[in-house]
């Protein structure tokens, strides 16, 4: 009969790989945990100058247009013949200098952190649309008002559109599919209280208000450019550097204030599609809605 002895000498000498590899690697860890913290620490600094430099230009032109405001009143005083329009004047940059100093915004958020946000957003309605075996089609229901506006995923190619719109998920064979509130129905509904008159129910009027909006009041991009086919029942708008980035994700603001302000201007349903552009910041949004009605006869 054999024996066995263990050696306590070659135990104790060797070492586990997986010890040397954690004794190595937690260093490294927390080095990078180091970097992390310093790179939020100047992510921070940097949008504290943002908003402080933006502060500070409010506030200089805010001090500009009051000085000229002052020194046209002086002048109105010293030289009679020109008072009333150096009155006007004086007035009017008086005015718009306290008007810029009261609304000069106290508090900024960079896009990349919105961007941030709706990234997961539309993560989470992707990965539920692909869970539910639903088309890859966008349809925008009008409702009342902006706000009232639902997004609706159809799950078989011949649909109805449903006639419950509280969702989120709809059952009945024929509507079956998700009813969700686009992202695009408070910014427009926010847009609509900034209107003078109701949005224009002619597509071409409708399509040059709506980018005008992305552009200039929301700033959702850099340029928005409106084409129209009514004879086919389409526009499509050229969309270069959206702020939330690519927007041919599920429900992305640029593309989902478009097709609701579109719907609500109509009065239609709207099929929504999103193609890439000739660069690889340019985006085609192209809103339909004779399409929607042929496919729900």
């Amino acid at each position: 009969m054999s024996t066995t002895t263990d050696d306590p000498d070659r135990t104790d000498s060797q070492s586990s790989p997986t010890d040397d590899t954690a004794v190595q690697s937690a260093p490294d860890r927390a080095e990078l945990a180091a970097r992390a913290e310093l790179l939020a620490e100047e992510n921070a600094r940097l949008r504290d100058e943002y908003a402080r430099a933006t502060r500070a230009t409010y506030r200089r032109t805010a001090r500009w247009l009051a000085v000229v405001g002052a020194l046209a009143v002086l002048g109105g005083f010293l030289f009679p013949d020109g008072r009333a329009v150096l009155f006007a004047l004086g007035g009017t940059g008086l005015f718009g200098g306290i008007l810029t100093a009261y609304l000069t915004p106290g508090r900024f958020v960079a896009a990349d952190v919105g961007e941030c946000v709706y990234a997961a957003a539309a993560t989470n309605v992707a990965a539920l649309i692909d869970g539910l075996s639903l088309r890859d089609e966008r349809l925008y229901l009008p409702g009342s008002d902006g706000a009232s506006v639902r997004l609706f995923v159809p799950q078989r190619a011949e649909y109805e559109l449903p006639d419950d719109r509280s969702g989120p998920i709809v059952t009945r064979a024929a509507e079956r599919g998700l009813v969700l509130e686009p992202t695009g129905g408070r910014l427009f509904a926010e847009f609509e209280r900034t209107l003078g008159e109701p949005l224009p129910a002619e597509p071409s009027a409708a399509a040059t208000t709506l980018a005008d909006a992305v552009v200039e009041q929301f700033e959702l991009a850099r340029r928005a450019e409106p084409a129209v086919d009514a004879d086919d029942g389409r526009l499509t708008v050229a969309i270069d550097s959206s702020a939330f980035g690519d927007v041919d994700r599920v429900d992305h603001p640029v593309a989902s204030f478009l097709a609701v302000g579109v719907a609500e201007a109509l009065d239609r349903p709207i099929e929504l599609a999103v193609d890439a552009g000739e660069t690889p910041d340019e985006w085609l949004v192209t809103c339909r809605w004779d399409h929607v009605d042929e496919r729900t006869e």
